[in-house]
């Protein structure tokens, strides 16, 4: 297959931060906020590795729409990872057979605890078949060059911690190149906190990279997290959601940060909508405002210009077009799923299209319940955002 931009090879990222007593620092998949420019963003704040949002692997492999929605690229867009979310294997290879020229990797998503994916057997659904799990990584695996990164997104299981050890020495037969373990089981919240004893011994059990999530929020917290459990990789997401130059050190969004976004989405204007354009500067600037000044900006009419004057008038910061290269058009080629599964229904596209649902999304499908998955734990009803701010 012809590759249409330079590959990363993940593995090699790993081992020369473990030569330098390192580690790798990773911006965690995102549904909606994982997309091209924040991945630009964070990569010039010291990211390492950038995973896209979790995408609905049967919808990318019947979709033009859903692909074209979910997924785009450039050739800067280095090293990245494409994260399915999928329950049998031949979602899951067909999808990373049509991701494979624009990624460097990708991982299976089995830890969303949000009821809407157990519900229909995806995410932490999967904790319980951890047979079928490794199916899926075996099949893709097999199906890849060895140079392209396959791995997987767990939790701790609810039943022992000699359980979880045992299930991700299982994953780790199929040949994958690493693992990310969220310290928490799928029923906890995120006022649980994140059990670094049991990924320290995760950790020292696998031959592997392992990637320690949740509750990283500084990079005082990764380099404890790393420390602690000596984790190869710390991935955030609330913590860098709300701070994207926090692996760069600073304890929260600098307004310098702010202005590379403003730039960012005034080069990307016709390519980023306002929903995601605000809602980003919704998390970063939460600190930087006060509640008058959340409340005006959470009832902007939508309109992009009208946020530029918000910020040009509390912050002085004007938007600058910067340069990027141009986005690859991904052709994607579903003749191999057709194939393999003549007979699967449509995907209802719909269910997640973020140019389709206008905010409804963040009031009917976050759960509570804790959505390291989704927006890893963000809480859009709980008041530490704008929403209650709102008239």
């Amino acid at each position: 297959m012809e590759e249409t931009k330079p590959k990363t090879n993940v593995e090699h990222l790993f081992r020369e931060a473990r030569a330098k007593d390192s580690y790798l620092k990773i911006c965690a998949p995102m549904v909606r906020y994982s997309k091209l420019e924040f991945r630009n963003l964070v990569r010039s704040y010291g990211t390492d590795l950038t995973f896209t949002s979790m995408i609905m692997a049967d919808s990318f492999c019947q979709s033009e729409k859903a692909r074209l929605n979910e997924f785009t690229t450039n050739r800067d867009d280095t090293p990245v990872i494409a994260q399915f979310a999928a329950k049998n294997a031949v979602d899951f290879l067909s999808a990373t057979e049509m991701a494979f020229p624009y990624v460097d990797g990708v991982d299976l998503n089995c830890g969303c605890p949000q009821r809407w994916a157990m519900q229909d057997g995806y995410g932490s659904a999967l904790l319980r078949t951890p047979e079928l799990i490794a199916d899926m990584l075996c099949t893709v695996r097999r199906n890849l060059p060895s140079t392209f990164s396959v791995s997987v997104k767990v939790r701790l299981l609810q039943k022992s911690l000699s359980a979880t050890i045992d299930m991700c020495r299982q994953l780790e037969a199929c040949g994958i190149t690493f693992i990310t373990v969220h310290g928490r089981t799928p029923a906890q919240k995120t006022n649980i906190p994140v059990n670094q004893e049991a990924l320290k011994e995760i950790k020292s059990s696998l031959g592997i990279p392992v990637v320690a999530n949740g509750d990283i929020f500084s990079l005082q917290d990764a380099d404890a997290m790393h420390c602690k459990t000596n984790c190869d990789g710390v991935m955030s997401a609330r913590g860098i959601l709300s701070n994207p130059a926090m692996y760069a050190g600073f304890e929260r969004t600098p307004l310098e940060c702010i202005q590379r976004w403003l730039n960012i989405t005034a080069q990307a204007d016709t390519d980023i909508t306002y929903q995601a354009m605000h809602h980003h500067l919704t998390f970063m600037a939460e600190s930087l405002l006060t509640k008058e000044q959340r409340i005006v900006f959470n009832n902007l009419t939508k309109d992009k210009g009208r946020v530029y004057e918000f910020f040009r008038e509390h912050f002085q910061l004007e938007s600058q077009p910067c340069s990027h290269p141009s986005k690859l058009v991904c052709t994607f080629d579903d003749e191999a799923y057709r194939r393999r599964a003549p007979q699967r229904r449509k995907a209802n596209v719909e269910s997640y299209s973020s140019e389709e649902r206008d905010g409804a999304y963040f009031n009917s499908m976050v759960d509570v319940q804790d959505g390291d998955e989704i927006v890893e734990g963000v809480d859009f009803m709980d008041g530490s955002l704008f929403g209650n701010d709102e008239i």
